[in-house]
């Protein structure tokens, strides 16, 4: 097949890119380098565009698949720049308006952060409290894939990401996962900051279960559907920083700090029935054994 990938630059898009190279397909990268790198798809066989999304009619032609990750992924980021959300959702615009054109099909990334305000586990059929610039743009996305299926049988999958975290994340800096970021400075010896007891939980998924999700979604017959994408086990930043202490045989503390963030979310975890039922997806990868992965890498 003949597939796009916005955001393919970056930290789960570059690591599609890689499967989906690998695979066979014809793969198309469209990315601004925002938070991405080239060097991330350096010797795969990828054409690679940094152009805006709007240019992209006239770019490329007889496209079979959309894969879209290519949006700011992180809360705070829109907290310093709200106009990003009227970019975002511009940018999804675009994509909807191509993949009308071409009568193909779009895989989008969502995000796990719509849940906040719930109490987990979180379902798909939630209600959505929105609580910051980042959720209200990401719904805003979710409804305009349905607005384009019902105007103009556009078919989508979004898929609710909770918290990713695996290779190919280091361009990322200051928004990586904190997976990625306690790993970096426990590797350092330098302790890592936690805000709070530690005793927050995250739903840890390993991005090559993320990537799986995504082949799953491109191979099902989907009109407009939501997924979320999760292990359907949570983890402390506790157990996080235990963990890759005993990996790495090292006994680093953390620095507790008082937790600034208002509206923190203390608790994610994803219920994961849906997407074993109707998607066939279930992540393999547990957290010892990811972390393990990224250490050899």
């Amino acid at each position: 097949m003949r597939i796009i990938v916005t955001g393919g630059c970056g930290f789960i898009g570059s690591n599609l890119v890689e499967r989906l190279v690998k695979t066979g397909h014809e793969v198309i990268v469209f990315d601004n380098l925002s938070t991405g790198n080239p060097k991330n798809i350096e010797g795969l066989d990828a054409k690679f565009f940094n152009e805006s999304y709007e240019n992209m009619r006239f770019l490329v032609s007889n496209v079979d698949l959309i894969f879209h990750l290519g949006m700011p992924s992180s809360s705070p980021m829109y907290k310093r720049n709200p106009e990003l959300v009227g970019k975002t959702i511009n940018d999804a615009i675009a994509i909807f308006e191509f993949a009308k054109k071409e009568g193909c099909s779009v895989i989008y990334a969502s995000t796990s952060s719509l849940y906040n305000g719930n109490i987990p586990p979180y379902r798909e059929d939630m209600p959505i409290y929105v609580t910051d610039y980042y959720t209200e743009c990401r719904y805003a996305i979710e409804r305009l894939a349905k607005l384009y299926n019902i105007l103009h049988n556009v078919k989508s999958v979004g898929l609710r990401l909770f918290s990713v975290y695996g290779p190919k994340e280091q361009y990322k800096g200051e928004y990586a996962n904190i997976v990625s970021q306690f790993l970096w400075m426990i590797r350092r010896d330098e302790p890592p900051v936690i805000f709070g007891d530690g005793t927050q939980t995250r739903d840890f998924i390993h991005v090559a279960d993320v990537v799986e999700a995504f082949m799953l979604s491109a191979e099902g017959r989907f009109d407009c559907e939501i997924f979320n994408v999760g292990t359907g086990v949570a983890h402390s930043f506790n157990d996080v920083v235990n963990l890759i202490n005993r990996i790495l045989g090292k006994n680093v503390k953390p620095i507790y700090r008082p937790n600034p963030i208002k509206n923190y979310v203390y608790h994610t975890l994803a219920d994961t029935s849906k997407a074993e039922r109707i998607l066939g997806f279930k992540a393999k990868i547990t957290l010892e054994d990811g972390i393990k992965s990224l250490v050899e890498s």
